[in-house]
């Protein structure tokens, strides 16, 4: 076994690819990820990997090359820009005689640094132990001999080792509890939400696109916001007041690429946010380059949260980097090399340029989204009368012997969950066709 560094501050990254040219998007991201952990980069090496070795990931020569490269830049950390089993981290770790770290274990660090709330700790803490459970018998591999049948050599290692794992799998299990009490509280605050019949909008993006700065000068907040990667973990929720009326927008954690397992399981709540939003705001750097491959990502992260069917407004934002680039509004489609069958606003937020604009896109598309009539309701209809009372959607109501005359204002989105019930025929009367809802 080696002594493992403290510091871990001095890194040498590896940016394994299957053959063709390095993705230098890919690159330049781990990189920022790992100056974001608060790792300096002492070089930076590629590994071509035609077959993964079972047993290192890279080939022995490249295994020489590192070794060598991390010598002579005095590096004391290996970051590894590719998951890593618990048996191929150990085996670098004893070729290499440093402590590797590969891209999950890299995030879930900059996580833990991150989160200020309590539920974000929580979450990061469980995300953190949940990898850890796999890996746990890294901290024994001096017992392994002892697991033999020696006489006097029997047990004591693997019996550590089990001790650990059940007081691991206690933590996790309280963690979980403790989490489920906090998801209940939020799903109560939701549900006061959609009673309040008050339009949900969330901001999603990729990390650094600029969303905590939107959410600040459009909202008046103090959200945390600063120039690096996952600066925001823990969903922040303000009212804004619209032309058509209050919405509460909500900002949420940075997506990348490849987001691990263990954080999309564990930021539930945060992410519920945008799940169960009524429109997303998806912000994007325009002067990034591969914007586009970041909205592809942003959309597969959404796909798997469940959110991928919620109406998006693309939000083009950073336009002060972009020379002589100008506020605008466009629909779907046009000649635009990003053209996507969503409509896109261009803004920047850290000079407010634009802000006016996107309020009144903003104004138009919830205005648009909501169900605004007088609905007659039969005497029969008792249990759909009791339902919009509960959503707060009736503004004014009387009786005769008919039944009901009401005055709704309601989402579309409620609306439409409604009309879906065995009893809702008279929703269903007052909705345009076709009603676009998940």
């Amino acid at each position: 076994m080696f002594e493992r560094s403290r510091k871990g501050e001095n890194a040498l990254l590896i940016q394994p690819h299957a053959g063709g040219p390095v993705d230098e998007g890919a690159l330049e991201e781990f990189s920022d990820l790992a100056r974001s952990a608060g790792a300096a980069i002492a070089t930076v090496l590629t590994a071509r990997i035609d077959k993964p070795n079972a047993a290192t990931l890279i080939g022995k020569g490249k295994l020489e090359e590192v070794r060598a490269a991390a010598d002579a830049t005095d590096a004391d950390l290996i970051l590894v820009n590719h998951p890593l089993s618990p048996s191929q981290e150990r085996n670098l770790e004893k070729v290499l005689e440093r402590r590797v770290v590969d891209r999950t274990g890299l995030i879930l660090d900059i996580f833990s640094q991150r989160a200020r709330s309590h539920e974000g700790k929580l979450q990061v803490e469980l995300a953190q132990l949940r990898h850890m459970a796999t890996r746990l018998v890294r901290g024994w591999t001096h017992l392994e001999r002892q697991r033999g049948g020696a006489i006097g050599l029997r047990g004591p290692g693997e019996t550590q080792l089990e001790t650990d794992r059940r007081l691991l799998q206690k933590r996790v299990e309280a963690l979980t509890k403790r989490l489920d009490k906090v998801e209940v509280q939020h799903a109560q605050q939701r549900r006061a939400r959609v009673r309040s019949a008050v339009p949900r909008v969330a901001l999603v993006g990729y990390t650094n696109a600029g969303k905590s700065t939107l959410f600040n000068t459009l909202t008046g907040a103090e959200a945390y916001a600063d120039d690096r990667l996952f600066a925001t973990l823990d969903p922040t929720v303000r009212r804004l007041e619209l032309a058509s009326g209050p919405i509460v927008l909500a900002d949420t954690v940075g997506f990348v690429r490849d987001l691990p397992h263990e954080l999309v399981a564990a930021f539930r709540s945060t992410l519920s946010e945008a799940r169960e939003a009524d429109l997303l705001l998806h912000v994007i750097d325009a002067a990034d380059p591969q914007r586009a491959e970041r909205i592809e990502q942003v959309d597969a992260v959404l796909a798997d949260i469940g959110a991928d069917e919620i109406p998006q407004l693309l939000v083009y934002n950073k336009l002060d980097r972009v020379e002589g680039a100008q506020p605008r509004h466009e629909q779907p489609g046009g000649d635009d090399p990003d053209a996507i069958a969503r409509e896109r606003v261009w803004i920047s937020a850290r000079d407010g340029t634009g802000l006016d604009l996107l309020r009144n896109v903003l104004a138009t598309r919830l205005g648009l989204r909501r169900v605004q009539a007088e609905l007659r309701l039969p005497t029969s209809a008792g249990r759909l009368r009791a339902r919009l009372h509960q959503l707060d959607a009736v503004r004014e109501e009387s009786q005769d012997e008919d039944g009901w005359r009401m005055d709704i204002d309601l989402a579309l989105a409620d609306a439409a969950r409604l009309a879906a019930q065995d009893d809702g025929a008279p929703i269903r009367a007052l909705l345009p066709e076709p009603v676009d809802i998940d």
